[in-house]
């Protein structure tokens, strides 16, 4: 059982882990603010376009119970556009992730050749006789 736990200790301690449980809590933020953008503005902005579609109404009966198509395809709606910003999202990410990674790969200057380093020390010697 000791071992056990310290192995668990060793797994919980690794950085991955505790990236992991960072993003984690992370995407929980990232997600009310996607839904509150989805929810909020993308939708009621769709809703204008299309004419108010509301599909939370439609529902099948059978015998006593209902069930709620509507509310079915009023969520897959909501995903899709949830997952389609996400996505936006990641795409301009990734561009400007592209841009900087660029940015830092600049080649290093050449090295001189032999002519120029011969020259150049040629150069300060001259300029040494004539101090």
């Amino acid at each position: 059982m000791k071992k056990f736990m310290n192995e668990f200790k060793e797994f919980i301690a690794r950085g991955d882990v505790m990236s992991m449980a960072i993003g984690i809590i992370i995407g929980g933020a990232f997600t009310a603010i996607v839904s509150s953008l989805v929810s909020d503005i993308i939708t009621p902005l769709l809703g204008i376009i299309i004419g108010g579609l509301d599909f939370t109404g439609i529902s099948i009966t059978v015998r006593d119970e209902s069930i709620m198509i509507g509310n079915f395809i009023q969520a897959v709606i909501s995903f899709l556009l949830t997952a389609f910003v996400i996505f936006s999202i990641m795409k301009a990410f990734n561009s400007f992730k592209k841009k900087e990674e660029k940015a830092a790969e600049e080649p290093a200057p050449e090295e001189p050749s032999a002519e120029i380093r011969l020259l150049t020390e040629i150069r300060d010697l001259l300029k040494e006789d004539r101090i």
